[in-house]
Formats: C-alpha cells, structure tokens, sequence
C-alpha cells in the first residue's frame, strides 16, 4: 500500500488530479489520454502504454502511448503482440505486477521480444495493471523504466493498486455506454457532432464517402436517433 511518506508534494497533488479526472469523467472521455502521461510520472518512469483488448481477435488494440515511438507501436501491433512472453501471464494476475514477477530477468533478456522490441526504445523494468468489469478485459496500463532507473518498488505497486477502483470505474463508465460501437464510429460521431458534412469526414478520416454513410446510418440505429442532429446532440451534451 503506498503511504504518505513514498509522496512529495508534487506527487500528491498529481496523484489527486488523476483521481479528480477520473471521478469526472464520463462516457465520451478517453481515459487513457487524461491520466497516463500523469501515471507515468507519478511512477518516475519513462514510457507507458495502454491497449484495449479485444477478445474476439484476441488481440491488443487502440493503443495510446507516451514517449514510444509510432513506428515501434506498428510493429508491436504486426507481429511483437503476438511473441510478447509476458503479457498474457500479467493479464492473469488481474493487479498491478511486476514483469519480474511472471518471466525471469535473463530469460526476458534473451528473447526476440526484449532484443527486437523493448530494446530499440530501451524499455528495461515494466509494471502493468489489468482492469476488469467481472470477466471483460476493460483497459490495460503498461509503464516501463530504462536501464539507468532504478528497478519499481512497493511504491509504485501501491500507487496503481491505488488507482485501480477509479481507473475501473472510469473504463466502465465508457466500455459500457459504447458497448457494440466500433473506434471508427465514434471517430464518425465526434466529427458530426462538430459540424463535419460527411465529405469532410471521409476526408479526414481517410475513407470513402460512402463508408461514412454506412458509419453514420449504424450510429443511428445502434443510438436509437431519428437524424443526425439527434446524433450530434447525444454527443454534445456529454459531461464536461
């Protein structure tokens, strides 16, 4: 359990901001982008990486990152995600763990995952956290040191083992207000409820005009909106 004495007063006042965000967050926010750059720093860390996963691909999805490079995120997505030997082990303690706890040191050493993957960004000591809604994988947060921090601790267990009710709240929150809703449409919904045509949409999207409209009339239906405008409101109207 992290106590008072692990903070300095920078600490506490991040670690009650992230707590304050995610207790005012709502269904349209995406956790991830309010609170991980914080967690990580919180963590004295330096890189971190959240997925959703979906259990139907049975792969690591919608990732959002801090300090990991684009390049390295595609290539964990091709092919890393699937030679990763720790993160489905991680996965099955459903709390915050230590990548030592479930793969020896050396052994992470020599594999094509540390030599390939986590050494070009020189990702060295993890700590990741699985959240949960009963059997669904809700979210994951995965945050890294580099060879020159010193190894985590008890304090940064506590602290995510601190954050877990309120991150699994927040997720919950989102997981089940978009359940059947795919990343696109909401990527769609939010563009409408700016005023996009749905022109403009394909074109900062990158799709076809008429892939937009197939977007839109599922949002529809899957919202129960008569129109479009409904649709936009639905979203405008969401808790600041």
């Amino acid at each position: 359990m992290v106590a008072v004495r692990d903070f300095n007063s920078d600490d506490m006042n991040r670690f009650g901001e992230v707590i304050a965000r995610l207790e005012r967050s709502g269904p349209f926010d995406d956790i991830r982008k309010l609170v991980l750059p914080d967690i990580v720093k919180l963590l004295k860390a330096d890189f971190g990486a959240s997925y959703v996963w979906n259990g139907a691909t049975g792969h690591s999805e919608d990732v959002y990152a801090c300090n990991i490079s684009a390049a390295n995120l595609a290539r964990y997505k091709d092919w890393f995600q699937y030679c990763d030997p720790m993160s489905e082990k991680l996965r099955s303690k459903r709390r915050a763990a230590l990548v030592d706890e479930v793969i020896d040191r050396s052994a992470l050493m020599r594999s094509e995952f540390y030599n390939d993957f986590l050494l070009d960004e020189g990702m060295y000591s993890g700590i990741n956290l699985f959240l949960f809604d009963r059997d669904l994988d809700i979210g994951d947060f995965r945050i890294w040191r580099n060879a020159r921090q010193p190894e985590f601790s008890d304090r940064e267990l506590g602290i995510m083992d601190a954050l877990s009710p309120f991150l699994t709240r927040a997720l919950m929150r989102t997981k089940r207000y978009w359940a059947g809703t795919t990343s696109r449409e909401r990527e769609v919904v939010e563009l409408v409820a700016r005023g996009c045509t749905d022109h403009d949409i394909a074109r900062i999207l990158g799709i076809s005009f008429g892939t937009v409209r197939t977007h839109i009339n599922r949002l529809l239906e899957k919202r129960s909106c008569a129109n479009r405008a409904e649709l936009a409101a639905m979203f405008s109207s969401r808790p600041e």
